[in-house]
């Protein structure tokens, strides 16, 4: 995509489409919605992490047992049975009510149970199976062996010691003794190629996603935590890569530090990078990572961009992030690194939160876009707020709100003080009310300097705040939204919504016939056809 061309999207994860299988999937729901978008003028469709989730670790994309692997919940039935993997009949036990959540314990079970059975014929416990010797598979496995045999192998023994963190394991495995390595590659090795597997049925399918979405001129738009969980494949497999005492525990954790929205900070419990160890290797594993999601989209979100200049480090004993300290990052190094191996940065820095003139300074040398937030943008600080639209640089990416925050409609009904209501209504000119807030936040956007303009599927749709997606500090009943059906398609009133929507796209500028055509048609609000 030409990086001076306007657009468009929407924010919204996988898991949150509507199916018939308690969860969004990678298959006829997914290409429901990017017919959608292509119809609404959307350039970019923008997903959470991508990586498995688990209901143990309260099912966050954030937190996950592997920064690379796929979240096979999210592989689709449907998909599978057009494979000729299963049949159509054979799907029915498998699905589910419709609900506005997603039940993920349910869902597991559920998902499982039918992998296990595709599996189990493929490669029948007695006999011999056909998976081993499809060249697909073999390439696959092939194609990705700098990370899928390590967690292939990590969750087979992660499993078969009843779901034990990994610092709790015998210690020759925990410690990766050779033999170890060897003995329980053997013993688990139909365990082993199961997880292979279905990293390969989620990938083949989000490859034809992919290609799909290409036709319909619809980029995909990833994000890549900065850190990882602790009871992971990566921190086992590089140990060296963090601070970790010799059992494999964290010495040091991440977070942030206390600030007004809380007097005790943000105690993530990360283990933290040891970035001198990170540097002597090249920062090999970062550029892996990171281009291995350049692979899966067209641009990623970069988590906590502000930890790659300087990141706030807390003693592993504390309970809270009150007496940590910053520490600096190599940042400048890591991105010079990436930029050498991959030819180009195609990078979103999350640059929200305690913001620096040396993050700001990071993010300008390699001419990374930043976040800016219409829901953090109106109080007394609104002339100056780097989020208020006429601030706005042409290099970001405006959003009305993020996975974090409240819906617009959430915010406005209670969250927006008088105060910040009164500076508002004098912004706009009028006066905003519960049912008209979100379209004047998505005209702001859409007509604001920034090149990128993203809405939340909440927001589209405009929702309230029993719809957000994650409350930060809230341990449960996060994550879990499904999109009501028939509304992000074109069936129902999606094919109105879609249309409102591009119209808007055609009036600022933001849609892909505008680059490629030169011009557009739009409809002014008087009804008669004019030319941009």
């Amino acid at each position: 995509m030409p990086p001076s061309r306007r657009t468009s999207g929407v924010l919204l994860h996988i898991s949150s489409l509507p199916s018939r299988f308690g969860i969004g999937g990678l298959g006829p729901e997914a290409l429901r919605f990017g017919e959608f978008l292509s119809l609404a003028g959307q350039s970019r469709w923008q997903v959470l992490p991508l990586n498995p989730t688990a209901a143990s670790l309260g099912s966050s994309p954030y937190s996950s047992f592997s920064a690379f692997a796929g979240n096979t919940l999210c592989i689709s039935p449907e998909a599978l049975s057009e494979d000729g993997l299963i049949s159509a009949e054979e799907l029915e036990p498998f699905a589910m009510p419709v609900a506005p959540r997603v039940d993920f314990p349910a869902v597991e079970r559920a998902r499982l149970a039918l992998l296990r059975r595709i599996f189990d014929r493929l490669m029948p416990e007695a006999g011999t199976g056909t998976l081993e010797a499809d060249a697909s598979f073999a390439s696959f496995v092939g194609d990705n062996a700098s990370w899928l045999p390590d967690f292939a192998l990590f969750m087979a023994v992660k499993e078969s010691l009843g779901g034990a963190a990994w610092t709790s394991w015998p210690g020759d495995i925990r410690d990766r003794e050779e033999s170890a390595l060897r003995e329980y590659g053997t013993k688990l090795h139909r365990e082993i190629v199961f997880h292979q597997f279905c990293q390969w049925l989620f990938f083949r399918q989000w490859g034809r996603l992919k290609w799909e979405l290409e036709k319909l001129d619809v980029e995909l738009v990833g994000d890549v935590p900065i850190y990882v969980t602790h009871d992971s494949a990566d921190v086992w497999a590089n140990r060296g890569l963090f601070k970790l005492d010799e059992d494999g525990q964290p010495t040091l954790v991440a977070g942030v530090p206390p600030d007004y929205f809380s007097a005790t900070g943000q105690r993530w419990g990360n283990p933290v990078f040891d970035w001198e160890a990170c540097e002597a290797d090249g920062f090999a594993w970062w550029i892996s990572r990171l281009r291995h999601n350049f692979g899966l989209f067209s641009v990623v979100r970069l988590d906590h961009f502000r930890g790659f200049e300087a990141y706030w480090e807390i003693d592993a004993a504390e309970e809270t992030a009150v007496n940590g300290r910053w520490v600096p990052a190599p940042g400048a190094k890591l991105l010079e690194a990436v930029e050498r191996a991959h030819g180009s940065l195609p990078i979103i820095a999350e640059d929200l939160g305690i913001i620096t003139q040396e993050v700001v300074a990071l993010k300008e040398r390699f001419k990374l876009p930043g976040m800016k937030i219409l829901q953090f943008a109106f109080g007394p600080h609104t002339p100056t707020s780097p989020d208020s639209p006429h601030n706005h640089e042409k290099n970001s990416v405006v959003y009305t709100g993020t996975h974090d925050n409240n819906t617009t409609r959430g915010w406005f009904e209670a969250e927006a003080t008088p105060s910040v209501r009164r500076v508002l209504s004098r912004y706009l000119g009028r006066t905003p009310t519960k049912d008209t807030i979100v379209r004047e936040f998505i005209r702001l956007a859409l007509s604001s300097p920034a090149r990128d303009a993203v809405i939340p599927a909440q927001d589209l749709l405009g929702l309230g705040a029993e719809h957000r997606m994650n409350v930060p500090g809230q341990a449960k009943g996060n994550w879990g939204w499904r999109a009501p059906e028939n509304t992000l398609c074109l069936c129902g009133h999606g094919r109105a919504l879609a249309e409102e929507l591009r119209g808007l796209c055609e009036l600022f500028g933001r849609t892909p016939a505008q680059e490629l055509n030169g011009e557009a048609s739009v409809e002014d609000a008087g009804g008669n056809e004019a030319r941009s």
